[in-house]
This record gives structure tokens, C-alpha cells and sequence, in this order.
């Protein structure tokens, strides 16, 4: 079985892309909307997250584990890889590299959480790949609460975006890396808000959800963890709050025919 975990529902951005290519393995998410948004938590409150929600997983028949929460995989992915050495983790990458090779404005923008911008990890990856290149930040302010309560499109959306990603537009940015699993939820929004304040630039939006699903599919290929034909592909939907919330999404925002059997 495959576990995966975010602070919230965001990290179903990342479950979306595992499933079109994963469609036949187990799967149990575990959103901790308790505790959302992760962002501005101390580095030791979310070790603490992600030790328990590890273990909730594992519990539950984990064999790896997909950390798909950029905060989280900044703060905790080292600690978890240290304390549960037999357990594969996979994490979220700071997209640099490829949005450095796309941009043709040689500006890339990067919306994020104060915990992602702040990590030695993202830090590191900006300045390995940012030669000859300017990279702008902003936090998305708003961003991970829009999609905590489904507001993905429409005038209230449109606002929030607006506020976030036009200093980034207004510097020149051509390519928008999206360094917080949330807010590809709000990619459709992100492009209409872009081609409406700056409609002389093309304006690409880097995902980096299907670069973490075959980056499992990989690490499941060396280590022998896919299942047997005759298990089913079901998806277990885990919350530490109010589950129904994270099933609604689930089902209004992933669920696909791809997917045979879903319980909750």
C-alpha cells in the first residue's frame, strides 16, 4: 500500500498524478487539516506531524510513503528517512531546474509557503540552478485556505491569486513554479488572473506532482513494493479532523474512472 500525507487536502495533486499511472496499487491519504496549514509552523511542531502521521500509515499497511507537502518535506523527510530506515520516503522538489530551462524572460516565479521559501532544501536547489537567471518569490497568501474550503475559481479566487502572483508577473516572470501542493488546485485560476493582468506574455505554470509519481513508480520498480494482481486498488481516505471534508474533495477534485474501488 502506498501512503501519502499533506497537511491538508492539497497533497491530492500529487494522488491525482500517482493515480493515472499507479491505478491498479492501494492507496491511504492522510490529510491533517487539524493541524493546516503547515506553512508557518516551527520545523519541530511538524517532525512531530509527520512522526505520528507516519506511523498512522504504516500502521495501516504502508510500505512507502509519499510526504506530498513541500513544507513538510523541507522540515521532516531527513528525520523520517533517519528514524524508519526500512521505509522508502518520497518528497516534493523545488521545480527550479526546469522552469530555468523553460523561461525565455529569464525571470522565473516562485509561489510558496514562509516554510518552503525559508528551507535549506529550496534555498540550495534555487541558487544550484538559478545561474543567469532572476528568481522572484512570493508566499501565496491565502492560497492553501481557498483550497482547504474548495473555493478554486470564481471573483473571491481570482482576488487572492491576484494579490499573489502580479508581483511576480510584474517583474517580468514567465514561468510560475508552483512550490506548495495546494495550489495546483488553483492552476486555472492562476492562468486566467495571468492572462488577464499581463496578456502580452505566455505564461507557463510547472506542477511538479507528476515528476514525484514517477519518481515513485521508480522507487517501488527497485525495491519490489508493487502488489499482487489480486489486490484491489482502493483509496483510503484518512483525516485528523473531519474526514467527510477530505472525502467531498477527494471525490469532487481527484476521483476518476482510472480508480475501481474507493472507500473511506
Amino acid at each position: 500500500m502506498i501512503g501519502i500525507f499533506d497537511s491538508g487536502v492539497g497533497g491530492m495533486s500529487v494522488l491525482k498524478e500517482i493515480r493515472k499511472i499507479l491505478p491498479d496499487e492501494p492507496v491511504v491519504y492522510y490529510a491533517d487539516t487539524a493541524h493546516c496549514p503547515y506553512g508557518e509552523k516551527s520545523r519541530e511542531y511538524i517532525i512531530e506531524r509527520a512522526r505520528f502521521i507516519t506511523e498512522t500509515l504504516m500502521a495501516r499497511g504502508a510500505s512507502v510513503i509519499v510526504v506530498a507537502c513541500n513544507t513538510a518535506t523541507a522540515a521532516a523527510i531527513a528525520t523520517l528517512r533517519q528514524e524508519y530506515p526500512e521505509t522508502p520516503f518520497i518528497g516534493m522538489e523545488p521545480a527550479i531546474k526546469p522552469a530555468a530551462l523553460s523561461t525565455k524572460t529569464d525571470v522565473v516565479g516562485v509561489l510558496a509557503t514562509a516554510g518552503t521559501l525559508k528551507a535549506q532544501k529550496y534555498i540550495d536547489t534555487r541558487e544550484q540552478y538559478s545561474e543567469g537567471i532572476k528568481v522572484v518569490e512570493h508566499i501565496g497568501q491565502g492560497f492553501v485556505e481557498l483550497v482547504e474550503k474548495g473555493t478554486l475559481t470564481g471573483s473571491e479566487a481570482e482576488k487572492v491569486v491576484e494579490a499573489s502572483l502580479n508581483p511576480l508577473l510584474d517583474e517580468g516572470a514567465d514561468v510560475i513554479v508552483l512550490g506548495c501542493t495546494h495550489y495546483p488546485f488553483l492552476s486555472q485560476t492562476i492562468q486566467k488572473v495571468a492572462q488577464t493582468t499581463h496578456p502580452e506574455r505566455s505564461i507557463q505554470v510547472i506542477d511538479p506532482a507528476p515528476a514525484v509519481a514517477k519518481q515513485l513508480v521508480k522507487v517501488m520498480t527497485e525495491k519490489g513494493l508493487f502488489g499482487t494482481e489480486s489486490e484491489h486498488s482502493e483509496t483510503v481516505i484518512m483525516s485528523s479532523s473531519d474526514a467527510s471534508v477530505a472525502e467531498d474533495f477527494y471525490r469532487h477534485n481527484v476521483l476518476n474512472s482510472n480508480a475501481d474501488n474507493n472507500t473511506f
